[in-house]
């Protein structure tokens, strides 16, 4: 219990920067639909650039930060000297990327369907690079059990971002209008969407500055024959992180490929914004893996470790339905995170959202594979996740659009999150309350029905009754898991 306790206090300071965090970054998502109009497809340019910039992140982190909590927690490892030769190598690998990139700019930038803005591939590409070695610093300090400064920093990085995207945006546009020959020189109308790049390349660079404590302090050693063992550890890991965000990203890196109509980046536009107001789910896992990881590596040699894992499985599906079924209840107030020409895209919101707790559920089911150091089988679940997810997109999306791509992250999903589950039975059996999760499941559908099939009332009626059903769905949940709520002292 006091395992768990200590679980639920990271997860809360992880969490909160991370929600809070992701709550001010969605400031953006209102920003870019109202300046970026649906027809301009400046939304869709920049889903499309982002989604392989996750894409790259994996790459160019190739594992490291999983290997560096694996490593670092080894009795028989210098926790030091792991993270001295981890550091060299990410950086080494990321200047690499940089230099590549920038001598094939054209070719490169032409593929992706950017010729006339080579610019916008090759900023992103320096990004992306800075920030997979910052990677391995923000890793650092999970492992120091700092989570203050994890916190501070990711904040402090969408703070400057949001703001200097409300100056280049809002704030100059207007200005511009009056002193075009003085403002004329810190902006260009012309520019566009590419500001959003230039934005996120100075902040990320800025990041890195305050990482002096964790750049400094020790002596630089880069330990081969560690490395080596690491990356024997690591490559199946890479393998995992390339299919797993290929789950994420592949529909909105294919989409402008595969799309029939001539309008696809005003169409990836639309289900990009969508698909934001489902990332809540995203949010909760990311907040959840934060803590989690170092934790159960942590306690790898604990006898109560199996316990632990399905105890915190339980209670992160738990949370993860009751933040659907809100989402669904006030999807008609949240709607108004993103402009009216792009509401036509909400209908994917449930459909995703479903796929984000089902990418959860496999997150925490990978352990066993990691504990057991046959990180392969990762690699295996995901990359038959990742290859139903391309075709679905590649078969459907020329017929059905965007809504094609919601799906297909949904089976990609399901696919991995099973085959996880029925393999790792037999090498890491772990006693999951199935039938506990089964009967959440089951009520939380009900209510998703409910949702969907009532009545047409008002808003504020419906509003009301969809609370009503969120209050129901809670209090069954405190019934079953018996919690108590404490009474307030005088």
């Amino acid at each position: 219990m006091a395992s768990l306790k200590s679980l639920a206090k990271d997860t809360a300071i992880y969490g909160m920067s991370s929600i809070i965090g992701r709550f001010l970054n969605y400031l953006l998502v209102p920003l870019y639909t109202a300046k970026l109009t649906v027809e301009s497809g400046g939304y869709g340019i920049i889903t499309n650039i982002y989604s392989y910039v996750a894409l790259l992140l994996v790459i160019l982190t190739y594992g490291m930060e999983t290997a560096f909590f694996r490593f670092a927690n080894k009795q028989d490892e210098n926790p030091e000297r792991v993270y001295s030769s981890i550091l060299i190598s990410v950086g080494s690998t990321s200047v690499l990327f940089i230099i590549l990139i920038l001598m094939f700019l054209s070719p490169v930038a032409g593929f992706m369907g950017y010729a006339e803005h080579p610019e916008y591939v090759g900023v992103m590409a320096v990004c992306v690079a800075i920030d997979a070695f910052q990677t391995i610093p923000f890793a650092y300090l999970r492992y120091k059990k700092r989570p203050i400064k994890f916190a501070a920093l990711k904040l402090l990085f969408i703070i400057m971002n949001i703001m200097l995207n409300l100056v280049y945006f809002v704030l100059l546009p207007q200005l511009y209008k009056t002193y075009p020959d003085i403002i004329g020189h810190i902006y260009n109308p012309a520019t566009g969407v590419g500001y959003a790049f230039f934005i996120n390349l100075f902040c990320t660079a800025s990041i890195t500055f305050f990482f002096k404590k964790e750049l400094t302090g020790f002596k630089y050693v880069f330990d081969w024959s560690l490395m080596k063992r690491i990356l024997s550890y690591s490559w199946p890991i890479l393998i995992l992180g390339i299919t797993g965000i290929l789950n994420q990203t592949a529909d909105k890196i294919l989409f402008p490929f595969v799309y029939s109509g001539n309008d696809a980046q005003s169409q990836l536009g639309i289900y990009g914004a969508a698909s934001k107001i489902a990332m809540i789910m995203a949010v909760i896992t990311q907040a959840f893996r934060y803590a989690y990881e170092p934790f159960v590596f942590g306690k790898s040699r604990d006898k109560d470790n199996k316990e632990t894992q399905a105890q915190a499985m339980k209670f992160f599906f738990i949370f993860t339905l009751l933040a659907f079924l809100s989402v669904v209840a006030y999807i008609d107030i949240i709607k108004y995170i993103i402009a009216p020409g792009y509401w036509p895209g909400l209908n994917v919101v449930p459909i995703v959202m479903a796929a984000e707790i089902m990418m959860g559920i496999y997150f925490n089911l990978s352990f066993w594979y990691k504990l057991t150091d046959r990180t392969i089988w990762g690699a295996i679940f995901s990359g038959i996740g990742c290859a139903v997810l391309i075709a679905i997109n590649v078969i459907f999306v020329p017929r059905y659009g965007y809504m094609a791509c919601a799906w297909a992250g949904f089976a990609g999903y399901g696919t991995a999150m099973l085959l996880s589950y029925f393999v790792g039975r037999k090498y890491y059996p772990v006693a999951y309350p199935l039938k506990r999760m089964a009967l959440y499941l089951l009520l939380a559908c009900a209510i998703f029905a409910i949702y969907q099939y009532m009545p047409a009332f008002n808003i504020y009626a419906s509003i009301a009754l969809r609370t009503v059903l969120l209050v129901v769905f809670l209090g069954a949940v405190i019934k079953f898991e018996h919690f108590r709520i404490p009474k307030l002292r005088h």
